[in-house]
């Protein structure tokens, strides 16, 4: 049957349009049914201006002429056991091929049943192919998921080595912090923050912004001597839900540890606990607060001496960091409102961490910038002066 290029020049946008809103099944009986409605020639006429092979078109019109439209499982396009063959049922040896090549690869703990596999799918799709099998990285992605592997990435759960008295140091630091609770004590979760780069440098995360204007930084990380790094060092009082943090523009020592303590207290603590007498940090073993600096002990002594506090120290075991409250109550929403915003300057900095809150309320934050001075200052008993 002749028709013209105007006539098939139709039937292709006509075609076009269906396709975008039609499934397997209906864009196959659509096919059929215009090929039957056009006659002889109908099939190649139809099949040259929708795009698709003939066998498509033949089917279609094998379909409605056999009354096969009823014959199909509801939600199915093909019969049960139609379309292309998964490539290890045509290559009855590739599953084997395959398992072969992971077993020189796989890495894990057979006890506790957590495998993985240290090539790629496309490295394991290259050997196949040397090997003789023709399959695509899809159905190697397939077949390791049927036997139990799964694209994963790194869990933070390993803590170090298992102490018999660990459970116990856990159990003693919560029930410190309820009985200072319960008597209306002060507790705080201190800890330093990770050092920041001030400037034009790239941070993990996304932001809304309009298309096509994403917000430029430098492509290398190479620390710049003018603007330096921020250590913020925070103090989260457990009962109030408050964060305090102080951001440091020198080193982080013990001193600056202390200092941001004691700035807390004159401004928060002793107007929110005026009738304390005693005060409970819980901080973790290491860095400037950790159980083995002399100076974060001398200088706690020289507050408790200022305040007249009692002041109990409990430190988490070492490696169990992440338990600390303030890892999970207000250092995460730092990080959070950081995320696809460069730290340009410190009053970025100050400006985001006092914006940063929590999904379901706001958690009240008050932050101070201070500078401290350098290691030999602070041991000569200097633990820091306020900022601008």
């Amino acid at each position: 049957m002749a028709v013209s290029e105007d006539a098939e020049a139709g039937l292709a946008a006509k075609f076009a349009v269906v396709r975008k809103v039609a499934d397997e099944r209906t864009w196959r009986v659509y096919l059929g049914s215009e090929a039957r409605a056009l006659g002889r020639g109908g099939i190649a006429l139809v099949a040259r201006a929708a795009g698709v092979s003939e066998t498509t078109v033949a089917a279609g019109v094998s379909e409605i002429e056999s009354g096969g439209l009823e014959g199909l499982p509801p939600g199915r396009s093909r019969r049960p056991g139609g379309g292309r063959k998964k490539a290890e049922e045509t290559q009855p040896g590739l599953r084997p091929a395959l398992r072969s090549l992971l077993e020189e690869a796989t890495r894990g703990d057979p006890m506790a049943e957590i495998t993985y596999c240290s090539l790629s799918l496309r490295e394991l799709e290259r050997r196949l192919a040397a090997l003789g099998w023709r399959c695509g990285k899809d159905a190697v992605a397939r077949m390791l998921s049927g036997d139990g592997y799964s694209l994963q990435g790194m869990a933070k759960v390993l803590e170090g080595r298992q102490h018999p008295d660990r459970d116990d140091q856990f159990r003693h630091i919560n029930a410190m912090i309820t009985a200072f609770r319960d008597a209306g004590d002060p507790v705080v979760s201190v800890d330093a923050k990770k050092k920041e780069q001030l400037g034009p440098y790239h941070r993990d995360g996304r932001s809304w912004r309009p298309g096509g204007s994403p917000v430029r930084v430098r492509d290398h990380d190479f620390p710049d001597e003018k603007l330096g790094k921020i250590t913020p060092y925070g103090v989260y009082d457990i009962a109030a839900n408050t964060g305090f943090v102080s951001v440091g523009t020198s080193h982080d020592t013990a001193a600056f540890a202390v200092h941001a303590l004691r700035l807390w207290w004159q401004r928060e603590g002793s107007l929110r606990y005026p009738a304390a007498g005693r005060l409970l940090v819980v901080c973790d073993a290491g860095g400037s607060n950790g159980y083995r600096c002399r100076l974060w002990k001398d200088q706690l002594a020289a507050l408790a001496a200022e305040t007249g506090l009692e002041i109990t120290v409990c430190h988490f075991p070492p490696g169990t960091s992440k338990w600390n409250k303030i890892e999970h109550r207000l250092f995460c929403h730092i990080t959070r409102t950081w995320r696809g915003r460069p730290l340009a300057s410190y009053e970025v900095v100050v400006n985001t961490i006092a914006a940063a809150a929590t999904g379901t309320e706001t958690t009240a934050l008050t932050v101070v910038r201070i500078s401290v001075y350098r290691r030999s200052a602070s041991r000569a008993g200097i633990s820091g002066s306020p900022g601008r």
